[in-house]
């Protein structure tokens, strides 16, 4: 351990969380090495990072919760970006609270969040508000058929959006959203998604790690690939990022979901956070996202980004394959969550690691063949993991 690090450690060693998931829980398991206490504030009794540290039963929306967390902690972040801006400013009155505030308020509104990136010179998916079932028909006159049409606030992993594709379904979006603020976006024909996931020291100093092909099911991350693209792309998406941070006076882990289009990034959604699609950090690069935020928001001094082997994460979604089957496949890791199954929920993934692409590709048809479901068709979309 580095003379800075130990110097850090009496000032900023309990960490204060809103929410409680799964990334809570994996910043606790990659900070309590570093010798960091966690204190989550869930609404959940059975919040999954609970085990890991002290839990605050209470609603995010709950502000005299959230200054009984900052009393207790030394400094304080979140794991779910759909906290309150009002909870979050309260916490941050009292301690220091990284991501900063102004970053999460401005995610929660998809139509804020695209003004920013327009307003940086970010190229973003053509798109028009909507408030009224008029403004949806002018926004399908401007954007054309098909479209998606969002919640502003709220919605993740395919809830809160409907495909439009016809009258039919314009009827049914409009019954199922329509008594909302609403953005509606153009339907982009994409070659690839991709995510960009950087960190930021609280003394600027700033790292990024390999560029992330992502495949989704359903609207849900179901598969990521690490370091899937030319450096070309890597350069263009931490161009972008770093006009992010600039603007936000950023400190901790920031995330950039993208859509690839002919060489070129649009911004699809800005995460503030520990994101889904950079896992494989956790087995498959120098130090994790989960660590790294860490060592931002307590001042320590920031570890390497690079992958050190080949990583592809499968997500279990809904519910857990047979674990020694999956086990039995050289390179697996596995982590459970320890959530109750049910649909559509994310309880546990398992990162493929190896020391070249073609015995990576080897073994993600075998672990993709043994648990079934999705996997098999969606990994044939991946270039590479086909053959």
């Amino acid at each position: 351990m580095t003379q800075s690090v130990q110097n850090a450690l009496p000032g900023l060693s309990r960490v204060g969380v809103l929410g409680g998931g799964q990334l809570g829980r994996m910043m606790a398991i990659a900070g309590i090495p570093l010798g960091l206490k966690f204190i989550f504030l869930d609404p959940s009794a059975e919040a999954c990072a609970g085990s890991l540290g002290q839990l605050l039963q209470a609603e995010f929306s709950d502000v005299d919760a959230a200054r009984r967390l900052a009393a207790m902690v030394d400094v304080a972040t979140f794991d779910f970006e759909n906290v309150p801006q009002e909870t979050a400013q309260a916490l941050a009155q009292i301690k220091p609270l990284y991501p900063p505030s102004k970053a999460l308020g401005s995610c929660q509104d998809r139509v804020v969040e695209k003004e920013i990136l327009t307003g940086l010179g970010i190229r973003v998916t053509p798109y028009h508000t909507v408030s009224s079932r008029t403004d949806l028909l002018d926004g399908l006159d401007k954007l054309g058929y098909p479209a998606v049409l969002k919640t502003r606030r709220l919605g993740y992993d395919g809830k809160g959006q409907a495909v439009i594709r016809d009258q039919e379904d314009l009827e049914r979006a409009w019954q199922q959203l329509g008594d909302q603020e609403l953005i509606l976006e153009a339907f982009v024909k994409f070659d690839a998604e991709c995510s960009l996931i950087a960190v930021r020291g609280t003394g600027g100093e700033t790292r990024y790690w390999p560029l992330t092909r992502n495949v989704h099911s359903e609207g849900i991350l179901a598969l990521s690939l690490a370091g899937d693209f030319d450096q070309a792309l890597q350069s263009q998406a931490e161009g972008i990022i770093l006009r992010l941070l600039d603007h936000f006076d950023y400190t901790g882990v920031l995330t950039l979901e993208f859509f690839v289009l002919d060489d070129e990034l649009l911004v699809n959604e800005i995460a503030p956070r520990v994101h889904n699609s950079g896992h494989w950090t956790i087995d498959g690069a120098q130090i994790s996202q989960f660590e790294n935020h860490m060592r931002a928001i307590t001042g320590m001094p920031l570890g390497g980004t690079a992958a050190n082997c080949e990583a592809l994460m499968f997500n279990w979604i809904g519910h857990l394959p047979a674990r020694a089957q999956i086990l039995s496949i050289p390179g697996v890791h596995w982590h459970d969550y320890g959530k109750a199954a049910r649909p559509g929920r994310k309880i546990g993934h398992a990162t493929l690691t190896a020391e070249s692409r073609q015995e990576l590709a080897v073994n993600a048809r075998r672990l993709a063949a043994a648990a079934g479901g999705m996997f098999p068709c969606l990994l044939n979309t991946i270039p590479g993991m086909n053959a």
